[in-house]
C-alpha cells in the first residue's frame, strides 16, 4: 500500500511517497480504508520538531512513527477477532490519537478508539476534515461552559479550530466576534458571526468591549492584550499555546484568572455530539483546499503559509 513517511524533521519535502505492507486487524481492531486525512497543525509542528521538546517525545532525528496524520475518513474492510461495534462496509471517520499513521491507504486501529460512523450528508473528504479542528474548539468551549449571551471572541477564527469554535460558541447561544483577515469575513458571516474584525485594519485595542470567553485559535494576540479584554471571571483559552504560554496560563491562574490550555482528550461522546450538529446542519464543515496523496508536501507548504480557510485535506482515494 502506499503510505506517507516522514524521513527527518524540517521542510515539506522529508515526506515522501512509499511502498509498505497492508496492515492486517488484530483481536478488537479494525481495518480501515482510507479514503481522505487531512494535514492539521499537530502533524506540521512534529514534521517541523516545533517546538524543540518534540524531539524528546515523538524520536530525537526523525519520528519514531514515521508515518504522520492524525485523522481520517474511510471504510471498514476487515475486522479482527473480538470486534463487533462495526461491520465490512461501515463508512467511518475518526482521529487515530497519538499513534498517527493515517497518511497511508490502510490504517488499524482498535474499534474502542475514537471512531464514529460517518455522517451520511458528508463526503469523505468533508468528513476528514471535522475530527481535529472541530474536537479540539470543543474539548474547550466546553470546558469554558459558555452560556445563553455571553460575549465570546474567537482570534484566528478562519482556521481549522476557529472556524470550529465560532460555529460551536453559536450553537451555545453566544454572540461571537470573530477576528480574521478581511478576505475572510464572508466566511465568518456564513458559519454565523455575529461581528468580524479585521486584524488587518482594525486593532482589536481600539474597541472597548469586553468578553466572557476569548478563545486564542493561533497563538498570535498577545496575552496583555487577552487579559485586557476579559471581564472579570472571564475565561481566556489558549488553544494553540506553546511551552511558555502554558507557563504563564499557570501562573495567571495563581491570580485567580481562568485560562484554559493543554492538550485535549478526544472521546467518542464528543464524535457523537459533532455527528448530531452535523446531521441537523448546526456544523458546517470547512474545506479551503484538496490534494493527492502524491501531493503531500505540496499540502503541508501551503498550510506553512498560514493563510488556510479551515482544513486542507488529503484525497487518499481519488473517488472520495
Amino acid at each position: 500500500m502506499k503510505a506517507v513517511y516522514c524521513t527527518a524533521y524540517g521542510a515539506p519535502e522529508v515526506l515522501k511517497v512509499v511502498e509498505i505492507q497492508q496492515p492486517t486487524p488484530k483481536e478488537g481492531e479494525l481495518l480501515i480504508r482510507i479514503h481522505a486525512t487531512a494535514v492539521n497543525s499537530g502533524d506540521v509542528r512534529i514534521r517541523k520538531a516545533d517546538p524543540w521538546a518534540v524531539r524528546l517525545i515523538f524520536g530525537f532525528s526523525k519520528p519514531r512513527q514515521p508515518i504522520l496524520g492524525g485523522v481520517f475518513s474511510g471504510e471498514v474492510v476487515g475486522i479482527g477477532s473480538g470486534a463487533h461495534q462495526f461491520k465490512v462496509g461501515d463508512s467511518v471517520f475518526g482521529s487515530t490519537g497519538m499513534g498517527f499513521g493515517a497518511y497511508a491507504e490502510f490504517k488499524t486501529l482498535p474499534e474502542s478508539g475514537v471512531i464514529a460512523h460517518k455522517p451520511q450528508s458528508l463526503t469523505h473528504l468533508q468528513a476528514a476534515s471535522i475530527p481535529f479542528g472541530a474536537m479540539t474548539a470543543l474539548h474547550f468551549i466546553q470546558k469554558a461552559n459558555i452560556q445563553v449571551g455571553q460575549k465570546v471572541l474567537v482570534y484566528g477564527a478562519s482556521g481549522a479550530v476557529g472556524s470550529a469554535a465560532v460555529q460551536l460558541a453559536k450553537h451555545f447561544g453566544a454572540e461571537v466576534t470573530a477576528v480574521c483577515s478581511g478576505a475572510n469575513t464572508e466566511l465568518m458571516n456564513r458559519i454565523g458571526a455575529d461581528k468580524v474584525i479585521n486584524y488587518q485594519k482594525e486593532e482589536l485595542s481600539i474597541y472597548d468591549e469586553s468578553y466572557d470567553v476569548i478563545y486564542e485559535a493561533v497563538n498570535k494576540l498577545r496575552f496583555s492584550q487577552s487579559i485586557k479584554h476579559l471581564k472579570k471571571g472571564g475565561t481566556l483559552i489558549l488553544g494553540a499555546a506553546g511551552l511558555s504560554g502554558m507557563l504563564r496560563a499557570g501562573f495567571s491562574r495563581l491570580f485567580g484568572k481562568k485560562v484554559l490550555t493543554g492538550v485535549i482528550k478526544e472521546s467518542i461522546h464528543g464524535m457523537n455530539f459533532l455527528n448530531e450538529l452535523i446531521e441537523t446542519g448546526s456544523y458546517i464543515p470547512i474545506v479551503d483546499r484538496v490534494f493527492s496523496l502524491n501531493e503531500i508536501a505540496q499540502a503541508h507548504e501551503y498550510v506553512d503559509l498560514g493563510h488556510k480557510k479551515g482544513n486542507v485535506v488529503i484525497q487518499v482515494i481519488p473517488t472520495s
